[in-house]
């Protein structure tokens, strides 16, 4: 067991951090643009920001873990290995359809068993007892049409924290269908002065529409980065080479690596992890800034709204099919080196 926490880096590693921090956003993403093109990546990011810098940011999580995909079960591992460098708030379960809190408890349950050899390791992380009491149920079926409905224990969990005194915003991000954000945000639109929400779109929007137009159409203002196709870049692209392949980093760095590796593994042996770029965004980056290069991804401010960004339409920063998947895939040696020294600490 090593005895070192996880809140160092090597010197070579943050003094280019810091030196790609110094360069005005254009230039930085000039840069990042280059590093797609050449699928060539640094060790650095945005700006000395984000929550491996010592930002400490209030998340809930809004997932359909346990529904038709594992790849949940892998994020929400991820997310708990990082869990000592946020403020959790939430772990929803917002289906709808499979998929229910007690799949969330599942991961705890695994995290439970690992977490003397976390805590040891970081001081921070969150006792497994609270985890549980912030396990919340969400919409288990589709909004109606209008896009809005009755209210969840998920939804009216986001209505209480939003309105919490706490003055940091609430960053939700959103791994299944956003039903459960576009109820709260109805329920209570005063919260979206708070809110700031990062989904996952592509399928999840496709299990439950008009809670996404919902939002889209009468609440522009809204705080939101709505990723399509970038997120892809998590387990498309990039260098994968030797032990980063989707597999071989797996079967070498994850399992055998503690409980929530095992379970990790044994729910889908090869990284997919698409919601997972929600939780690099807020890792490495200027989080006020969805434009600038994060691990989590780069993203395009359009007309809709102040405060609205999705993927990219350059073709530069596209990996096949995928616009803007290059900009999260780009940092692909980085982030899973960094949750491979995490991953260490369990053998």
């Amino acid at each position: 067991m090593r005895k070192a926490t996880y809140e160092t880096e090597d010197e070579s590693s943050a003094g280019t951090r810091q030196a790609i921090g110094n360069l005005v956003p254009t230039m930085a993403l000039l840069i990042l643009a280059a590093f797609a093109i050449s699928g060539w990546a640094t060790g650095c990011c945005s700006g000395n920001r984000g929550a491996l810098a010592g930002e400490q940011f209030r998340v809930i999580v809004s997932s359909d873990i346990g529904g038709s995909d594992n790849d949940d079960y892998q994020s929400m591992v991820h997310f708990l290995i990082y869990a000592d460098v946020f403020d959790v708030e939430g772990l929803i379960s917002s289906p709808p359809l499979a998929g229910r809190a007690e799949n969330i408890h599942e991961v705890i349950d695994a995290y439970e068993t690992d977490y003397p050899d976390l805590s040891r390791c970081s001081r921070n992380y969150p006792n497994p007892e609270r985890l549980r009491g912030l396990v919340k149920q969400g919409a288990i079926d589709p909004a109606p049409a209008q896009g809005f409905s009755d209210a969840t224990e998920g939804s009216r969990w986001i209505v209480e924290r939003a309105n919490d005194s706490d003055c940091r915003p609430l960053y939700v991000l959103v791994w299944g269908s956003i039903t459960d954000v576009a109820q709260a945000v109805h329920d209570d639109p005063s919260i979206k002065n708070k809110l700031r929400v990062y989904s996952i779109g592509a399928w999840n929007t496709h299990n439950d529409r008009a809670s996404r137009d919902y939002l889209f159409q009468n609440h522009p203002d809204l705080w939101w980065i709505e990723a399509d196709t970038t997120f892809r870049g998590m387990y498309v692209g990039g260098n994968q080479d030797g032990d980063l392949g989707n597999k071989t980093f797996l079967d070498q760095h994850v399992r055998g690596h503690g409980a929530l590796g095992d379970f990790l593994v044994a729910k889908l042996d090869a990284i997919k992890m698409g919601d997972s770029p929600t939780v690099l965004y807020l890792l490495w980056g200027d989080p006020d800034d969805p434009t600038a290069p994060h691990w989590g991804g780069s993203f395009i401010k359009t007309d809709h709204g102040p405060h609205y960004w999705t993927d990219s339409a350059d073709p530069q920063l596209a990996e096949g099919q995928y616009p803007g998947a290059k900009t999260v895939n780009v940092w692909r040696e980085d982030y899973l080196r960094d949750w491979q020294k995490r991953m260490q600490e369990h053998e």
